[in-house]
Formats: structure tokens, sequence, C-alpha cells
């Protein structure tokens, strides 16, 4: 997926650990863990503005966008 979450590299910029944060926005664990890992489809807006409030980021510091490499066989 082009989308990439970087939620745990500003856990680590911030010095904060996943079950601190998930508890300061509300999340369970397990959630913001499909979070990090890239498996959520979706992301609520509320969700990401809690997360940017509490490590004190952007949006863009969370979410990434790295498109996939084109494939040659794929021209015809």
């Amino acid at each position: 997926m082009p989308i990439v979450i970087n939620v745990d590299v500003m856990l680590a910029k911030r010095k904060m650990r996943s079950n601190e944060l998930a508890d300061r926005i509300g999340m369970t664990t397990a959630n913001l863990s499909i979070l990090k890992t890239g498996k959520a489809k979706a992301i609520r807006f509320s969700t990401l503005e809690a997360i940017c409030e509490v490590l004190q980021c952007q949006p863009a510091d969370i979410l990434e966008y790295i498109p996939e490499p084109k494939n040659d066989s794929d021209e015809s």
C-alpha cells in the first residue's frame, strides 16, 4: 500500500510508549497496533487529530505517501 503510517517514528521521537498513546487518545492498544502496522483500512479524522495533539505533530508526520513502482510489463 502506498500510504505508510509513521506512528512508531513519532513515538520514538517523543520517547513515548504505544500503550501510553493508546490510553491518552482513548484507543485500545490492539487497534493502535493495527494502525501502526498499516493493516487499518481507514482512520477517523478525530483519531488523527488526537494522535497529533498528544504527539505534538502534524498529520504529515504520521501519514506518508510513497508511490508503488511502476511495472513496465503493465504498459501495452
